[in-house]
């Protein structure tokens, strides 16, 4: 995903493709500022443009998410720590924010000592 400096793309302008051989394709999406990624749908329109397989049942996506300590020995202060985790936690997931479907999601997840 790329967010460019306008407000919306336009649609025919949203999806790039490269083959990178071995049956793996880079599908890159372009947005504008003012609109909200949609990777189901991105992948859609990458398998219709393209000519791309795909198979939204059985598609699988990987995120990684970051969980945020606040006992660690960095110079900032406490109250900060735990607001900037605190903050950190109720922000919108990726998986809602990139509309992906919740049952297809893999999280990878790593703890951080601030």
């Amino acid at each position: 995903m790329l967010s460019e400096q306008v407000p919306d793309v336009d649609e025919n302008e949203r999806v790039s493709v490269t083959n990178l051989g071995h049956g793996l394709y880079q599908v890159t999406a372009h947005y504008g500022f003012m609109e909200t990624p949609n990777v189901p749908e991105v992948l859609e329109k990458a398998a219709a443009r393209y000519g791309l397989p795909h198979f939204p049942s059985q598609t699988s996506y990987y995120l990684g998410r970051e969980t945020l300590l606040t006992s660690g020995q960095s110079r900032m202060f406490r109250w900060r720590k735990t607001l900037f985790s605190f903050i950190s936690r109720n922000a919108r997931s990726a998986t809602q924010y990139f509309g992906i479907p919740a049952d297809r999601v893999v999280e990878l997840g790593m703890q951080i000592n601030l």
